[in-house]
């Protein structure tokens, strides 16, 4: 810790005479260093270089404040939002994401137009996570009220190329359904494949249900049983549910067996999936 300290010495010294990058490197040292972290001492540093200008400074004191105010202990949004803005202004693509998360999610402030302004920026910028969730909140109705399904389509795709699973999932919602493409199974079995290969689990139990039902392939029991399994493992309530259903009916090529069968629809009911709970007592 003595190069610490003496890094603190230097850049204290500097810092005090309005050097930013010496004000930004204490607000890290002081944050980094777990013998050191005084938060208040890191939000002084931080919001010295901020007020200059310094980008990282004024995302990273907004990060501070968006993840937990030091001084109550809760999320302080509106500190929050005031340097994730002043950061965004300047080009910073985690800023503008934080923007869309914070207008999108937080009651009080909670702004769909907002979001999806800062979430478009950022998307627009190459920001994976905002490009879905600029697609869920087209799918959604939250930009227009009412479902914009190819706009979401256009999002989801971009995120899908750069392999983002929930995009991948979402985009083979939008192909199993027909929402703003043609209806095509065999392309959504693909894109769920791809986010089923990720281990997503409601991409694993969406292939399960496609291969009970024949959508876009023969209806092939034992490879709708591998999907729902990795699925119920996962916790995935729907996926236990189905995979009871599957031993409780029994044939394609499924041993029936009542007994194991409960076993998934309590692991469902638990859960409080409905269908599971009925099945049950359908077996007792």
């Amino acid at each position: 810790h003595q190069n610490t300290k003496t890094a603190i010495k230097w850049f204290t010294l500097a810092a005090e005479q309005g050097d930013v990058d010496a004000q930004f490197n204490l607000g890290n040292l002081y944050s980094q260093d777990e013998n050191l972290q005084d938060y208040n001492v890191v939000v002084k540093w931080y919001s010295l270089a901020a007020e200059q200008g310094d980008v990282d400074a004024q995302r990273n004191l907004a990060i501070l404040y968006f993840q937990d105010d030091f001084v109550t202990g809760t999320p302080d949004y509106k500190n929050a939002v005031k340097w994730f803005k002043r950061a965004a202004e300047q080009g910073d693509v985690d800023a503008q994401f934080y923007l869309g998360t914070i207008y999108s999610k937080e009651g009080d402030i909670q702004n769909n137009k907002a979001a999806v302004k800062w979430y478009t920026i950022a998307a627009e910028q190459g920001n994976i996570i905002a490009q879905n969730n600029l697609g869920v909140m087209y799918s959604q109705g939250d930009v227009n009220g009412k479902p914009d399904y190819i706009n979401a389509v256009k999002w989801f795709k971009l995120a899908a190329e750069e392999e983002d699973v929930d995009a991948q999932f979402n985009l083979g919602q939008m192909y199993r359904r027909g929402d703003g493409v043609l209806q095509n199974f065999n392309t959504a079995l693909y894109f769920f494949g791809l986010a089923a290969n990720q281990k997503l689990d409601s991409a694993q139990n969406s292939l399960g249900v496609m291969y009970t039902k024949g959508e876009g392939v023969l209806p092939d029991y034992k490879i709708a049983m591998k999907w729902y399994k990795l699925a119920a493992e996962q916790g995935n309530s729907g996926a236990q549910h189905n995979l009871g259903w599957l031993f409780d009916i029994g044939g394609h090529g499924i041993q029936k067996d009542k007994k194991i069968a409960a076993k998934w629809f309590k692991r469902a009911a638990e859960q409080g999936n409905a269908s599971a709970q009925y099945n049950l007592g359908l077996l007792y």
